[in-house]
This record gives C-alpha cells, sequence and structure tokens, in this order.
C-alpha cells in the first residue's frame, strides 16, 4: 500500500497519526478486521477488487485494511514509500530474495547474519540456483571486489547478530546502486529509531517487526518497505508462499508502535549506561556495544545511527562453562531469545546457535563459547546493573 505524506515531520507525532485512513469512523482507536474475506457489491467491484494488486479488501492473504494501516505507518517511519508486513521477521526477509532472485543469479552477503538469514543464504537458495558470496561485512572493498556481472542483490545487516559489527551503508549501498545491484537491509537491530537504511541509499528495508517495532514480546511478524514497484514485485510471490500476518497481530504491532520513540529512547540511555560499567568489571573480556568508544567501529555508529539500541553482547573470560553458570545467576534478565522488547533477556549465543550452526561457522560469525547477549528493556538501569553484578561476581 503507496503512504500517503506524512503527518507530522516528527517521529513521535507520526507514531500517533500516521496510520490514519480516509474512510475512518469516530473511534479512537484503530478497528481490528478479522474478516479473511470481503463481499463485493457488484460483478464489476468484484473483477476491480481481484485484480488489483494488494487490494485491502477482497482476501486477507492479498490484503486486509488493518495491514493496510500498520504497513502505511512503517513505511513512513522509514522513509519509504510502501511496504508489506509478513508473519515474522524471516519470512520478509526470505520472501523478498525469493521474491527478487532466478536462477543463474548471484548475491553478495554478509559472513555474518542472523542464522535463519545464514541458513537461507547458505542452504536453501543454492538448492535454486542462486549463488551467494560471502564477505567482511567491515570491508567496503570486499563488497566492490565480490561484485559480478550476474550480481543481483546485496543483502546487509546492521548492526550484527549477536556481535553489532556494523556495515557501512552509504558506502556499500552506493557501491550497489552503482553496479545495478539491489540492497536489501536488515534493519532490526537498530530500529528505524536509531537508523534509516533508505535515506543511506538502501533500497529496501527489512524488519523482524517481532523485536522493537511490536515491543512486547506478544506476537510475531515481519516488515519489507521500499518502493511501490519494488514491493508489488515481491507482493507476487507473498501470495503464493502465504507468509500472511494474522488481522490481530498487525493490530498488536500497531499498538506497540505508539510507544515505539520513547521506549527506544530510554532503551538506548539504559544499555549504554550497562555497557559502560560492563567494560569495567571483573571477569568480563570484552563488551561489544556500538555506543562505546571502544568498539572497533563506534566512528560509523556515531556517522549512521542516532542511538546505538538495545544489544549487548559481552564475552566472558571462563569460557562456555562460565557463560553457563552466569546465565544461572541472572534473577532480572530472563533467560529467553529474541529482542528489543520492555523486558530485558540474556541469551547464552553459542548454546542458541549450536543447533543451527556449525562449530566452523559461529567461529566466522565471530560467536565464542563465552558470548552473552544481553537486550536490555524497560527495568531500572540501576536494578539491572544490580543482577548483572551479583551473576558474573567472581568467587
Amino acid at each position: 500500500m503507496k503512504a500517503p505524506a506524512i503527518v507530522g515531520k516528527r517521529t513521535d507525532t507520526l507514531l500517533q497519526h500516521g496510520d490514519r485512513l480516509p474512510e475512518d469512523d469516530s473511534s479512537v482507536a484503530p478497528p481490528i478486521h478479522p474478516s479473511a474475506t470481503f463481499r463485493a457489491g457488484d460483478a464489476q467491484q468484484f473483477a476491480q477488487m481481484a485484480s488489483r494488486p494488494m487490494h485491502a479488501r477482497y482476501y486477507t492473504r492479498y490484503g486486509n485494511p488493518t495491514l493496510e494501516r500498520t504497513a502505511q505507518l512503517i513505511a513512513q517511519l522509514e522513509g519509504g514509500e510502501a511496504a508489506l508486513l509478513t508473519a515474522s521477521g524471516m519470512s520478509a526477509v526470505s520472501t523478498t530474495l525469493i521474491g527478487l532472485l532466478s536462477a543463474g543469479d548471484h548475491v553478495v552477503a554478509q559472513t555474518s547474519h542472523y542464522m535463519g538469514t545464514s541458513k537461507l543464504l547458505g542452504e536453501l537458495l543454492p538448492r535454486f540456483g542462486v549463488r551467494v558470496t560471502l564477505v567482511d561485512q567491515t570491508s567496503v572493498q570486499q563488497f566492490n571486489d565480490a561484485i559480478e556481472p550476474n550480481t543481483r542483490l546485496m543483502m546487509l545487516e546492521t548492526p550484527v547478530n549477536p556481535t553489532l559489527a556494523l556495515t557501512d551503508l552509504a558506502a556499500v549501498c552506493a557501491l550497489a546502486r552503482k553496479g545495478g545491484v539491489l540492497s536489501v537491509v536488515d534493519n532490526t537491530f537498530a530500529s528505524p529509531i536509531n537508523q534509516n537504511p533508505i535515506a543511506l541509499g538502501a533500497d529496501l528495508v527489512v524488519h523482524s517487526a517481532t523485536k522493537y517495532l511490536g515491543g512486547h514480546h506478544d506476537l510475531t511478524a515481519g516488515a519489507i518497505i521500499g518502493s511501490p514497484g519494488l514491493i508489488e514485485r515481491i507482493w507476487d510471490s507473498a501470495i503464493v508462499l502465504g507468509g500472511t500476518l494474522a488481522p490481530h497481530d498487525a493490530w498488536l504491532l500497531l499498538r506497540g508502535m505508539r510507544t515505539l520513540a520513547v521506549r527506544v529512547e530510554r532503551i538506548n540511555a539504559s544499555a549504554l549506561r550497562i555497557a559502560r560499567a560492563l567494560e569495567k568489571m571483573r571477569g568480563v573480556a570484552r563488551v561489544h556495544y556500538p555506543g562505546l568508544p571502544s568498539h572497533p567501529q563506534h566512528a560509523l555508529a556515531r556517522q549512521q545511527m542516532r542511538g546505538f539500541g538495545a544489544v549487548i553482547a559481552l564475552q566472558l573470560e571462563g569460557g562456555y562453562r562460565e557463560a553457563e553458570r552466569v546465565m544461572s545467576r541472572l534473577k532480572l534478565f530472563t533467560q529467553a531469545v529474541s529482542l528489543g522488547g520492555v523486558e530485558s533477556l540474556a541469551a547464552h549465543a553459542a548454546a542458541m546457535w549450536a543447533g543451527t550452526l556449525s562449530d566452523e561457522a559461529m567461529r566466522a560469525a565471530g560467536i565464542e563459547p563465552g558470548l552473552i547477549r544481553l537486550s536490555v528493556g524497560l527495568e531500572d538501569s540501576r536494578d539491572l546493573l544490580t543482577d548483572l553484578r551479583q551473576a558474573i561476581a567472581l568467587h
């Protein structure tokens, strides 16, 4: 659905009013449209509904009013013209790549990606004749050197999960555009509040909306943002693959986004405070966080991000067993996957990825045995630090 003009120039205003539709009734809260199908008034209207891409009142796998208004808000939030919602973040990634690639095409991607994206690039796409070259995301030169005559797409993710390495979006997207290559950026770890890849030259942005956008760990959703032409191309595959977001989850996502800006602002401040304190703790070998001057790409983070997000990766000196010990002692940080929500979470990265990636693949992605990934929530940062100190304390 093509988004209308932005209602307010400032993000906080946009999040409250950017989804309004001309046909809205007097209700302040947006309605939910749970109907799977919609009535046509006559044969001519039915033909029009059936033939128009992404019609919001034909069949919910094609479109739905609740999904339409939620997508409209996300598109404006990312500075795009159109957006498509999917049933999960991986559905957004896989539908985008399958919708845009064909046998014989070549993709340039990063050595480090979210594990689902890594499996898609390393196992699924090659089965269908798509070749993938992986490069070090911190090297613009490697991206440039990897481009071939049949390169059709660059898959980017920054900050990357879980080591928080960065990709220079402006430089890499400019290379892609110069070579006639589409650039797709997974912006999940940053959030639209902290980073807008389209403004830095990206063609498409994908999100696991399960994370910051929903923000309450109560829904699973994905989003794809870009130009109307590209979104329509991807939608052609989406209706065949069938990864449709349920209207109720779209409504929860819309509700969650009302507080996105204030949540992320609070999370940014708390995470930076905690990351600084972790650097000084005994037993912590290294802290990965783009907001720290010790991060090797801190200057780039300050250049392309407005805030540094919820996720902190800390490397413990004692390795795998020490990570298990610390995880078992945490009281406020819940042991669970995901990120960007109101509750603080912790995950032992090596244990989380062990069933999906080989030891070699984990080493290549920078996942050390003692690495713990934290997602800072809305609890008081002083209480979270107390919890971390007692868990990490050496005996």
